[in-house]
């Protein structure tokens, strides 16, 4: 049947990649929303959770990357499929990235879960994580439903992120200039605006493979 049908079983690996991608974008989402919860409510069960999911997105990815070079190697695609399949590649490797972000976020949260983290600063992580939860969630509809629209609007949105996070770096300082003991566990609030605008390039350069995916040409 598949050597008198070759096109079908082509598109039925195509459809196959989608699916893997999708299901690794699942499994990142929840990561991510996990991260979130320990910062705020520190579970040690949640963050083995994370970390466990972490891995297997990594897993996840090098199955995705051998089934693409299985596929390119055998069917030799061309043109739009072959932009696809490049891009299912790129968008897992960002996917696994942030898996493992979301792990690093539950290690700042052991560093700051006894703390009384200043009201300000926290005010702006907590917007910070707002709109990046919101763009990794964006962008992996963006690259499965092939939007442009949606894909433009993650630079937009990673312009909030990027001022959320100067003015969490100058709320974070003053704090500490005001009082210095708060110095010892405020720096995990540094690494933790970084850790979130780090996932939000991510997120944004999903957007930016799926325009490339689309039209050929560098957002």
């Amino acid at each position: 049947m598949e050597k008198r049908h070759p096109r079908i079983l082509f598109r039925r690996r195509l459809k196959e990649l989608r699916e893997d991608v999708e299901q690794m974008g699942k499994k990142t989402m929840q990561a991510y929303r996990d991260s979130i919860k320990v910062l705020f409510n520190y579970d040690e069960e949640k963050v083995r959770s994370v970390k466990d999911a972490a891995q297997k997105i990594d897993e996840m990815n090098y199955d995705l990357e051998h089934k693409t070079l299985g596929i390119i190697a055998a069917e030799q695609p061309v043109a739009g499929d072959l932009r696809f399949i490049e891009a299912c590649i790129k968008v897992g490797s960002h996917l696994k990235r942030i898996g493992y972000l979301a792990g690093n976020i539950t290690e700042v949260a052991k560093q700051i879960k006894d703390e009384e983290v200043p009201e300000k600063p926290m005010d702006d992580i907590v917007h910070m994580a707002d709109i990046v939860e919101n763009m990794v969630s964006k962008s992996l509809t963006t690259f499965l439903g092939q939007n442009m629209d949606t894909a433009r609007e993650l630079r937009r949105d990673d312009d909030k992120v990027d001022d959320l996070f100067d003015r969490a770096m100058n709320d974070v300082t003053k704090c500490m200039i005001d009082d210095p003991e708060t110095i010892s566990y405020l720096v995990y609030l540094l690494f933790l605006a970084r850790i979130l605008e780090r996932i939000a390039d991510r997120a944004e350069n999903i957007g930016d493979r799926t325009i490339f995916m689309i039209t050929c040409k560098k957002p």
